[in-house]
């Protein structure tokens, strides 16, 4: 069966069918409502498609003619945007639901790859992109696990179709419900590491493309080869939808097991860039391309790991009870350290203030420590706030690790101290370093100049609202981020100038000074994490 017929089954089977009520436009059947009423009716993009290709990790200086050639031609012909930043903490899971929503993380609830949320597993973390955990968070709170509409939800409530189809788990922020109500909800699918939502739709995907493989290989050419293959093969067999979403596991797998720069990392860009190529090819084939707006983003930069700590054991030796899994019932005062890339949140049960003061000057004189942010107003730190990282289910401390500008082994910057078991040389990222906290956006189509380079401040915060914007669709809320007029073409240049903060802190720890930096930027409301780090001085 072919999977649009398929389709069509699903929703008539389990949906009762949307009625077009009004002439000129679709409705949403769910409430009856005009969707124009989401809709812009000037002051918007002329391309009828966006498409959005995420290469999980990639460095934008990685970017090249040999390394990727056709990523390299997309920036000739499109717009580079040489100051990218990703939501902080700089790791895949925070991102996704930034790409997807606008929001940071204080605003889409999504702070950590991991986070404890005792409502959904009180003695360990949870994977915030894991189906079981979506779905509970969604329960917990009425559907609002990620806070914010995201961009697919959005484009379906205008009454259009969306795709989305990843290789990583993460992309099913991008569009998780299974209950659909509207008519253009039912038309749209979300594949993500071999699942979907809603969940029968990739049984036929696995009838026609073969079933997603299962084991991860490095480079993960294969599964990012099905996935592509979902995309262009079936996801657009009845037409390229209004907005597509392809996430890519490379080069951030193979970044992960050797390092950045590595023959084996750079083998992983060649073939995320053949995949690229096949976006390209399949939108010409069917005669769009002309008329699609393509983005190629990074959730994330990467670094190499240079040292690695031990906070288990640092908490030990400060006189606190810590674990990364608790063993039984958690007791007030006991500390929960979990990782989130090389990012750690630290939570304390009962947020007894003097063990998290005890914490923070422990963490202040550790060698492994960067920048650290506590929910208590302590000396020697940052609010959760500064980070933008202070959600509903926030930890009592966040420690971003120390970095330096150091090369690897294969001539990279970049190297920062890891907690945890991975071993010194592979790649990381999640820290306030410049080489993860900078990342890859690379755009072209009919609405973008062409071969310009931005060199204003932008971020991952900003790409739902500017692919809305594109697509001429009103936001259902108020995002962080902010549309990239600079990139459009024949908008006027742009006047206003960003404005750079820089934030400090010290604390007195008897014999030496600690003392930590933050430096952000802003410019037109939003704001970007450029890096920060900290150390110990002599007075």
């Amino acid at each position: 069966m072919r999977f649009t017929a398929f389709l069509a089954c699903f929703t008539a089977l389990f949906f009762v069918a949307a009625c077009d009520k009004k002439k000129g436009g679709p409705q949403d059947s769910a409430s009856d409502e005009p969707v124009e009423k989401y809709v812009l009716s000037e002051d918007r993009g002329k391309a009828e498609h966006v498409v959005v290709m995420v290469w999980d990790g990639m460095r934008p200086d990685l970017v090249s003619e040999a390394n990727t050639p056709n990523l390299w031609a997309l920036a000739q012909r499109g717009v580079f945007f040489a100051n990218h930043h990703p939501a902080f903490p700089s790791t895949t899971e925070v991102n996704g639901a930034a790409i997807a929503s606008g929001l940071h993380p204080s605003r889409s609830g999504i702070i950590g790859n991991r986070e404890f949320r005792p409502a959904i597993e009180p003695r360990k973390a949870v994977a915030t992109e894991d189906l079981d955990v979506v779905r509970k968070g969604d329960e917990l709170t009425r559907g609002k696990y990620i806070a914010g509409a995201t961009v697919a939800e959005t484009v379906q409530k205008a009454g259009f179709r969306t795709a989305v189809a990843g290789t990583k788990a993460v992309a099913i922020l991008q569009d998780r419900s299974e209950l659909r109500k509207s008519r253009a909800a039912r038309e749209s699918v979300d594949v993500f590491a071999g699942k979907s939502a809603p969940a029968a739709a990739v049984a036929e995907l696995n009838k026609a493309v073969g079933e997603f493989p299962k084991a991860i290989k490095i480079p993960n050419s294969e599964q990012d080869r099905w996935t592509a293959a979902v995309l262009t093969g079936e996801l657009w067999k009845a037409g390229v939808p209004k907005y597509s979403v392809l996430w890519m596991s490379d080069p951030d797998f193979s970044q992960h097991a050797t390092a950045p720069g590595s023959p084996t990392a750079l083998a992983a860009l060649r073939s995320v860039d053949d995949r690229l190529g096949t976006v390209l090819a399949s939108l010409k084939e069917k005669g769009v391309l002309e008329k699609t707006d393509i983005f190629v983003v990074s959730d994330h930069g990467f670094s190499t790991i240079s040292a690695s700590a031990d906070l288990v054991k640092l908490c030990a030796d400060a006189g606190l009870h810590a674990q990364r899994t608790f063993t039984a019932p958690p007791e007030k005062g006991e500390i929960l350290i979990v990782g989130t890339g090389a990012t750690m949140l630290l939570y304390v049960i009962g947020h007894d203030a003097e063990v998290i003061a005890k914490l923070v000057r422990a963490l202040q004189a550790a060698p492994s420590s960067g920048v650290i942010f506590s929910r208590e107003k302590i000396e020697g730190t940052f609010p959760l706030s500064a980070a933008r990282v202070d959600s509903p289910d926030a930890p009592d401390v966040v420690v971003a690790p120390r970095w330096s500008a150091e090369k690897n082994e294969f001539g990279v910057p970049g190297m920062l101290t890891q907690d945890g078991a991975r071993m010194v040389g592979f790649g990381m990222h999640g820290s306030l370093s410049p080489f993860d906290q900078t990342n890859t956006l690379i755009g072209a189509g009919p609405d973008l100049r062409v071969g310009w380079r931005n060199e204003l401040p932008s971020g991952n915060i900003d790409v739902a609202p500017t692919m809305l914007w594109l697509m001429g669709i009103r936001p259902l809320a108020k995002l962080d981020g902010r549309v990239l007029f600079e990139a459009i073409r024949d908008r006027a240049p742009e006047s206003a100038k960003p404005e750079e903060n820089r934030m400090e802190a010290s604390s007195d720890l008897g014999g030496v000074k600690w003392t930590q930096y933050l430096r952000t930027v802003t410019f037109q409301g939003a704001t970007y994490f450029l890096e920060g780090n900290g150390e110990q001085v002599a007075k």
